[in-house]
């Protein structure tokens, strides 16, 4: 990966799907302490994928900035939570 840090999304709020500025990112499931274990996700020449723990449909947004998502609320940040 090309970029400096993976980013990580969550999905507290139970959305049928977010959309997201990266290929390549971790999955945690919810916020701490509710996550699951955080998931490494490559979608590849895909452009959607599933987590396979808590079943979030990631759909790749390539109009949106590295590691930003929608909804903004999505983006998990350690030091935030």
């Amino acid at each position: 990966m090309a970029h400096g840090s993976t980013p990580h999304f969550h999905n507290t709020e139970g959305l049928a799907q977010i959309e997201v500025g990266a290929k390549e990112f971790q999955c945690i499931g919810a916020l701490p302490p509710f996550d699951h274990p955080h998931v490494y996700i490559d979608m590849g020449k895909d452009n959607d994928i599933v987590c396979p723990y808590c079943s979030t449909h990631y759909v790749y947004n390539a109009s949106l900035a590295f590691g930003s998502a929608i909804p903004a609320s999505a983006v998990y940040q350690a030091d935030a939570a």
